[in-house]
């Protein structure tokens, strides 16, 4: 029986966390993209980064990519690796703000920093649903009113399931019908940007908060950001529902910029773990030493 929900306030506690177990036959560079930092609307209480066993990797450190996500750097050495982290996030206990009426900013008063997300990228190939986007979309009036429009086609004409792969594009994902987050995510970048609306992908973590559990097993999520009224805005077409609690882990042109993992040899994923949940506002980690721990 799952625990009874807590009550939902301005401001909510959200325990999140991961422990990823590697099987590493020789030593092998890896890199993860997994820390959400401090942000508006996203304030860090505690955080607990861990290797186990420490002599388990070297070269460990963390650095600032090019989309300033943070990123950890590590050599693993042969044998069995587990990488956590464990954290306490409070954000906002409402669900994601809507604006309707926010307008579409012309490409020519755009910010120079946004233009990058109006071009085609590894997983978001806009220029291959450029067609359909204008044909669907491009009567539309207004910049909000055009993404929704994107979102909720994507979610009622997109089966959600496994169908695709590592590799699949969002012209091939949308062409299927088939898609999970990262997809959808891609989908709606992609269909931003053939309209001159910069989008970029987000991953994070979603738990069930505010809605009841739906008993699939936890994992990272996938969604997609727009720009309008001079902000970066969330857009979800996997669930296409204003939803509460979201932690925002990375943001880049697509996935290929945000894997939570990459690895640079034979390193293999053998056992995941991941949680989202809503905690009382007075919680702090655990005592217990969670695995060996790094700064």
């Amino acid at each position: 029986m799952s625990a009874p929900a807590l009550p939902l306030t301005e401001i909510i506690r959200v325990r999140v966390g991961f422990a990823l177990t590697f099987e590493v036959p020789f030593p092998t560079p890896m890199l993860f993209v997994v820390e959400p930092t401090e942000r508006p609307g996203q304030h860090i209480i505690q955080a607990r980064r861990a290797v186990e066993p420490r002599s388990g990797v070297t070269h460990l450190h963390r650095y600032d990519d090019a989309h300033g996500n943070v990123v950890w750097r590590m050599l693993a050495q042969p044998g069995t690796v587990v990488v956590s982290h464990d954290m306490l996030v409070d954000v906002s206990g409402l669900p994601d703000p809507q604006s309707p009426e926010l307008p579409k900013t012309p490409v020519e008063e755009l910010p120079d920093d946004t233009l990058r997300f109006l071009l085609p990228s590894r997983y978001a190939d806009s220029d291959l649903l450029a067609s359909e986007a204008w044909e669907r979309f491009g009567h539309i009036q207004g910049g909000w009113a055009q993404v929704q429009a994107i979102s909720d086609h994507l979610y009622g004409s997109c089966i959600y399931g496994v169908g695709s792969n590592s590799t699949t594009t969002a012209q091939q994902a949308y062409s299927s019908g088939k898609a999970v987050c990262r997809d959808f995510a891609h989908m709606g970048v992609a269909f931003c940007r053939a309209l001159n609306i910069p989008a970029r992908y987000v991953c994070g973590y979603l738990g069930d908060i505010g809605i009841p559990p739906d008993g699939v097993p936890m994992d990272f999520h996938a969604w997609f950001q727009a720009y309008l009224g001079g902000e970066w805005r969330n857009f979800d077409a996997r669930h296409n529902h204003p939803r509460i609690g979201r932690i925002l882990i990375a943001t880049g042109r697509d996935a290929a910029d945000v894997a939570f993992t990459t690895t640079f040899g034979a390193a293999r994923l053998t056992n995941m773990k991941v949680w989202a949940d809503q905690v009382p506002l007075d919680e702090a980690l655990p005592d217990e030493v969670l695995g060996e721990i790094w700064e």
